[in-house]
């Protein structure tokens, strides 16, 4: 198997560089991640569908992986109760070495073939269930042995990875191979490759996320209002949507909770 996330930089003496060069270098090589990312949405789309219909049955998403992938993926099951109001159990990242390695890498927590599945059945996983594989080298034996252990369970399995042919895609369901090419700085996987992997969990949990009905229009009407920058958006909503006054917006975003149910239930007032 060729790593190309290994491979030489192809920038020479970066050491010498001037800050000019070195931020114009990483800014060229940032700009071609997103068309290596839209030449496989073939891959995010039969992905995306599969976890989609699994989550419409009641199942859940799961994110494992270690490093900067596994940290990937806590962010974004983080982000997805507060943006679209559903429960914080429902998309759960698992980073290896448990929480205390998205601060601090833990060593040879990545080698464990065996701890991500250890890691999964502490969450009562079951076949009703998806989870995705986060590795930019595609070789992570935490993330290879977890995700044989759901497959073989009846897991719905997936994975993000910026090595072609890898052992973590060959060990799922549905891959989403990104081949980025090789870092600005050697073989340093938090830029292009993470980028990568940041852009595709965007695209995956925001999708689900609308196909199961999280979203009103283009608007998140379930998001949760934890500060005033977000309750003042809620209050906007609710005033284009039911050509109400701000007060009487507010009002009703402080009454029923959400922007939803104010919505929800101004229009049935009006009925």
């Amino acid at each position: 198997m060729i790593r190309t996330t290994e491979q030489e930089s192809n920038y020479r003496d970066i050491d010498q560089m001037s800050v000019h060069e070195i931020l114009t270098g990483i800014n060229n090589e940032d700009k071609s991640v997103a068309l290596q990312v839209e030449k496989c949405l073939p891959q995010i789309e039969r992905l995306t569908a599969a976890v989609a219909e699994r989550m419409q049955q009641g199942g859940r998403l799961f994110y494992i992986g270690a490093g900067t992938s596994g940290r990937l993926g806590v962010v974004d099951a983080s982000e997805c109760p507060p943006t679209f109001g559903v429960p914080f159990d429902l998309v759960v990242g698992i980073i290896a070495g448990g929480d205390t390695a998205i601060r601090r890498a833990v060593e040879n927590a990545e080698d464990d073939e065996t701890q991500a599945w250890a890691d999964l059945l502490a969450y009562n996983i079951s076949d009703k269930d998806c989870v995705v594989g986060l590795a930019a080298s595609g070789t992570t034996p935490y993330v290879i042995g977890g995700l044989n252990a759901a497959r073989e369970n009846g897991v719905l399995t997936g994975c993000i990875v910026c090595n072609a042919n890898s052992p973590v895609a060959q060990a799922c369901e549905y891959p989403v191979e990104v081949v980025v090419g090789p870092e600005f700085l050697t073989g340093s996987t938090r830029m292009k490759s993470g980028t990568a992997q940041k852009m595709v969990l965007n695209m995956l949990s925001t999708t689900v996320m609308i196909r199961l009905g999280r979203i009103k229009g283009n608007k998140m009407v379930d998001m949760q209002l934890t500060n005033h920058k977000l309750v003042d958006r809620g209050t906007q909503m609710i005033m284009a949507e039911l050509n109400v006054s701000e007060t009487e917006a507010a009002e009703l975003l402080s009454q029923h909770g959400s922007v939803r149910a104010a919505i929800s239930a101004a229009q049935k007032t009006k009925l």
